[in-house]
């Protein structure tokens, strides 16, 4: 005969297994995983090394993302392969909301259309979530070059085919890319010399080894102040803060010209719109907080720029379609 104490135990043993297929359900419900997301820290992955330009606004945002979310938001820098590796990586993550990148323009719409082995689709993998900030670029020369305005700058070269030249980061940078646009929009003929990186390009100008370059505000505002160079035009469709006397490009007769870097969240494609919309809210609230846009003024001249998903994947398309149409003329390749 079974004791009562038996019979006990074993009701309490059942009560407990119960209470942890309950609590086991209850936690994998994905309805309210969504709903009290997100539960666990969030990582937010940059295509790029620490220092650069994509690591120092992620890192000005994470102390205040971590307290509006209330969960850690870690920086994990996975640089490689012209930002490919950091892509690849959120492309195939979980959709949950805890895998975050970090995005910057040219790895999302120029490296689609230079590597030709990718193992993702950026249009197809991902999901846009917020531009968060944009940079303008500025086209300068140096006193060797005799010209003040961007219609000068046109004249002379088309004067002088192939004896003007201009310096950039590298071949299928940003820096490269607004000054092949510029040479596709204007007929002239302006020689390229890649350095390794945009310091280095704009100590080219200064030492009068190329006539010009697309500089970042960052990089060549100390240089304009001192009347070591000139800055002649902004590449983008708005004047700069910084330069306001200085007219934009599309201004000064190349009507549409609009090249900047930009900063953006991006999702694994499957990520639920209720997680896609709260982490753009939480986006948004720290971005455009006074202390944040102040340090992001700081770094660069970042510009605070936010957009609806749906915007930033128009964006996408469109810059995408723009280099593609500039990459058929240049043949650029990466592989």
């Amino acid at each position: 005969m079974t004791s009562k104490k038996t019979l006990s135990n074993l009701s309490f043993l059942i009560l407990i297994g119960l209470a942890l297929i309950c609590s086991s359900s209850i936690a994998a419900d994905p309805a309210s995983e969504i709903a009290n997301y997100p539960t666990k820290p969030i990582k937010f992955i940059l295509p790029f090394p620490a220092g650069g330009g994509t690591d120092n606004l992620a890192r000005i945002m994470v102390p205040k993302l971590t307290q509006i979310l209330g969960q850690p938001v870690i920086v994990d820098n996975r640089p490689g392969a012209s930002g490919n590796i950091a892509t690849d990586a959120v492309s195939k993550a979980n959709p949950d909301g805890y895998t975050v990148l970090m995005g910057y323009n040219t790895a999302l719409t120029f490296n689609p259309l230079i590597f030709q082995s990718l193992n993702f689709d950026v249009q197809k993998d991902l999901k846009p979530v917020t531009l968060l900030a944009t940079a303008k670029y500025v086209l300068v020369v140096n006193n060797i070059a005799p010209v003040k305005s961007v219609k000068e700058l046109i004249s002379l070269a088309k004067e002088k085919p192939g004896q003007l030249n201009y310096s950039s980061a590298g071949n299928g940078s940003t820096l490269h890319l607004a000054a092949e646009l510029f040479k596709f929009r204007t007929g002239v003929d302006i020689v390229h010399i890649p350095y390794k990186g945009g310091g280095p390009a704009t100590l080219g100008v200064l030492g009068g080894e190329v006539q010009m370059t697309f500089g970042s505000v960052a990089s060549v505002l100390p240089h304009i102040k001192s009347g070591k160079i000139h800055a002649i035009g902004v590449t983008s469709l708005t004047r700069s803060n910084v330069l306001p006397d200085v007219p934009t490009i599309s201004e000064s007769g190349i009507n549409g010209y609009n090249v900047t870097s930009w900063y953006g969240l991006l999702l694994p494609k499957n990520t639920p719109d209720q997680i896609v919309s709260k982490l753009a809210m939480a986006a948004h609230e720290v971005i455009q907080s006074p202390e944040i846009k102040e340090a992001m003024a700081k770094q660069g001249g970042l510009e605070v720029t936010i957009s609806t998903p749906a915007e930033f994947d128009e964006l996408i398309k469109s810059e995408t379609n723009m280099w593609r149409d500039l990459n058929k003329k240049l043949k650029i390749t990466a592989n």
